[in-house]
């Protein structure tokens, strides 16, 4: 399904974060928003997954208007998020976390469905695929940030999303976990998932992404692949400073 929005706009008092965003991802693919420090990255996550409500303009994910509805409900129509500092429960175990994101119900529910074997099952299956099941029952609080990291991705990947965002998931990662997030990107695209990456880490955007949106000011300045992107005179200049 595709996710867009039109003339998306979101100010903070005097400061215009997002001014007019007019974008659209491409399905089935993985997709990286990238640009400058303070061009509206997060803002226009932060307005796609409902976690602020934008002044103006249009957000829709498969042909359903998501415009400021609440986050269970976005999460609900299938699009899943991370966040740049991770979001987990530091005294529960990573069992436990994931469990607490099955939807619907939130962590009253997936708390009480770690009585369901199947359930149970498939957060241990999670924490396999992404590495960390060695870490089943140890506190979130007592992982490294990288790990706390791959846990939150299990908790998304656990209401079984059709697309998913990620907030910097290169940021503060040693390099051989930043090879395992590349591969498992690309693993769970290859599934069917579709991604958009906010990210700073050039060499893992232009290795993983299929399709780049660049934002300069509160608005995209280009769109395109890798190749293209990387030769744009006008992100040459607005991201890259030369």
């Amino acid at each position: 399904m595709t996710l867009t929005t039109s003339g998306l706009r979101k100010a903070f008092g005097g400061v215009v974060a997002l001014d007019g965003a007019d974008v659209e991802f491409v399905p089935g693919k993985v997709n990286a928003l990238i640009g400058p420090n303070g061009s509206g990255k997060t803002t226009f996550f932060n307005c796609v997954t409902g976690m602020i409500k934008p002044d103006a303009g249009r957000i829709t994910y498969g042909g359903k208007d998501l415009t400021g509805r609440a986050p269970h409900v976005v999460a609900r129509a299938g699009v899943g998020r991370t966040f740049q500092l991770c979001r987990v429960f530091p005294r529960m175990t990573a069992v436990e976390n994931v469990l607490a994101a099955v939807r619907p119900g939130g962590l009253v529910h997936g708390l009480r469905s770690a009585h369901r074997r199947a359930e149970i099952e498939r957060a241990h299956g999670w924490l396999t695929r992404l590495g960390i099941e060695h870490l089943a029952g140890a506190e979130a609080r007592n992982m490294s940030w990288g790990q706390q990291k791959l846990l939150e991705l299990a908790g998304v990947l656990m209401a079984e999303p059709n697309t998913i965002l990620l907030d910097e998931p290169a940021g503060g990662v040693n390099p051989a976990l930043l090879d395992r997030i590349g591969t498992l990107v690309r693993d769970l695209n290859a599934e069917g998932r579709t991604f958009v990456i906010v990210e700073h880490n050039m060499d893992l955007v232009m290795s993983i992404s299929d399709h780049i949106v660049v934002f300069d000011r509160g608005r995209p300045i280009a769109a395109g692949p890798p190749a293209e992107i990387r030769a744009d005179e006008r992100v040459l200049g607005a991201y890259l400073g030369v």
